[in-house]
């Protein structure tokens, strides 16, 4: 097992080698490239970062948590977080975050709280997070009478029944939102997801890992498919996230086909960000709308909103947050497809990708035959696996069958990676779930969808709070 220990001390190298970030004039394109290819990391500090989110209600009656009001809401539970050392952040005097020992948790636009875990060695660790937060959770939900659940788009309430929360940064997005696709302002706010980052070695790494996550996430959405409700009632989507994003702002979201390229590196990926429009600028804690506007023209010192300046590297940081394909390239790459499910699922998500991403046999296996799929068939699986899950076809097959594959890639992947928690199992012991999943043929959204019209009698009221109660199991 990895030493959590040495993994941190290489982020805080990096963190050395780059500088204060808000320090940093950008004077080059030259710097934004170098900015990803720093990113680049020896094999021994490979870690796996892994992102959760859950909507939050009252116990009460299950309405949706508000920042703040006559009950306990969010912002009690940003404050309560500090009896387990959780330090909180504030904007504008409000606690919109809290941190301790590399894990961030952070507030989205609709209330969902999301956990940013530690880069860690193994799923097996990611595992044990994931407990822990969990623990404070529960307590805290019977300490202010909150509700946790863990689905991928909000089941119930409309999306005008929903909070905003304090956030700068959240009142520029949501006014530019509609303006580009028609279900941005869903995204924000009615939905949830579970992510995992991975590191490479190089830029040949890198691309060939991108390649092959990009290609796979259809898969992943229909192994982790755990969204098929929306206002009260079936989607019509076994992944209505999935759907949701398929309209909302298609410059910045998707898939990117010149991954698949000739020419392809950290140089391209940088030319397709900057040609992203940009949300904001951040400035002594205030958030400045630039949306629309070109980072190019930023960076010739032609931004409107701040003419003559030139960006700084925290600038850039933002800038790349801001764009949400369904892999997206920082320091890591980000894994961007699966629906949040409960926490027998959370550490399924890094073994999937460590077994496919960090064994050379198993990324050598799944590139030769992705390798062979062309941009109309990524773009059909991408299209089509939101509403058909594994019964999405594909060629001679269907989705469950690469569903399979990829598992059985992953699996060998980790029992050669060898990592063992002390009961001796490898990490692949996560993978079970998504075996099951997979091998039965039916989403975890239609095994939802199953008990909704029939022991749930298609009543959200009684099917709501047996999905949460489900959430930490």
């Amino acid at each position: 097992m990895k030493s959590v220990d040495s993994i941190v001390d290489q982020k805080k190298a990096e963190r050395s080698r780059l500088g204060d970030a808000e320090s940093i004039p950008v004077e080059s394109k030259a710097q934004l490239v170098e900015y990803l290819e720093s990113g680049c990391k020896a094999p021994e500090l490979f870690a796996l970062g892994t992102e959760q989110e859950q909507f939050v209600y009252h116990a009460s009656d299950f309405r949706p948590a508000a920042y703040d009001g006559p009950e306990p809401g969010i912002k009690a539970l940003l404050e309560s977080m500090s009896s387990f050392g959780w330090q909180p952040i504030e904007e504008r005097g409000l606690p919109i975050a809290a941190v301790k020992k590399n894990r961030t948790i952070t507030l989205e636009p609709g209330g969902q709280i999301e956990l940013s875990g530690a880069a860690l060695g193994d799923a097996h660790q990611t595992f044990q997070e994931t407990k822990a937060y969990h623990r404070e959770l529960e307590i805290l939900a019977d300490q202010l009478g909150l509700r946790f659940l863990a689905l991928g788009h909000q089941p119930k309430h409309t999306r005008k029944e929903l909070p905003w929360m304090p956030k700068q940064r959240y009142r520029i997005m949501r006014d530019y939102m509609p303006k580009y696709g028609s279900l941005g302002l869903d995204m924000m706010q009615s939905t949830c997801a579970l992510q995992v980052t991975a590191d490479f070695a190089d830029e040949a790494d890198m691309v060939k890992k991108y390649r092959v996550a990009l290609a796979l996430q259809p898969v992943a959405t229909a192994l982790f498919a755990n969204s098929p409700f929306a206002e009260g009632k079936f989607s019509g989507y076994l992944s209505n996230r999935s759907f949701v994003w398929s309209d909302t702002d298609p410059g910045r979201c998707g898939s990117l086909p010149f991954v698949f390229e000739t020419g392809m590196g950290f140089e391209r990926y940088t030319d397709y960000a900057l040609d992203v429009p940009m949300y904001f600028v951040c400035r002594d804690g205030k958030y400045i709308d630039a949306s629309g506007l070109s980072f190019c023209d930023f960076l010739a010192g032609q931004l409107a909103v701040l003419p003559g300046q030139r960006p700084m590297l925290s600038d850039w940081e933002d800038h790349l947050t801001t764009v949400f394909p369904q892999v997206r390239l920082k320091h890591f790459l980000e894994m961007r497809g699966a629906d949040a499910g409960p926490i027998s699922r959370v550490a399924a998500l890094p073994a999937l990708w460590a077994g496919l991403l960090y064994d050379a046999q198993s990324l050598d296996a799944a590139w030769e035959r992705i390798g062979t799929w062309t941009p109309e068939e990524r773009y059909a699986l991408e299209r089509e696996v939101a509403k058909h899950g594994f019964r999405t076809p594909f060629r001679n097959g269907t989705v469950q069958e690469l569903a399979l594959w990829i598992l059985e890639l992953a699996r060998q992947g980790l029992q050669r990676r060898g990592y063992r928690n002390q009961y001796g199992q490898d990490e692949s012991c996560y993978l079970e779930p998504l075996q099951e999943a997979a091998q039965s043929g039916q989403t975890f959204g239609e095994a939802l969808l199953r008990r909704f019209q029939g022991q749930w009698m298609e009543t959200m009221n009684t099917a709501l709070p047996a999905m949460c109660e489900e959430t930490f199991r």
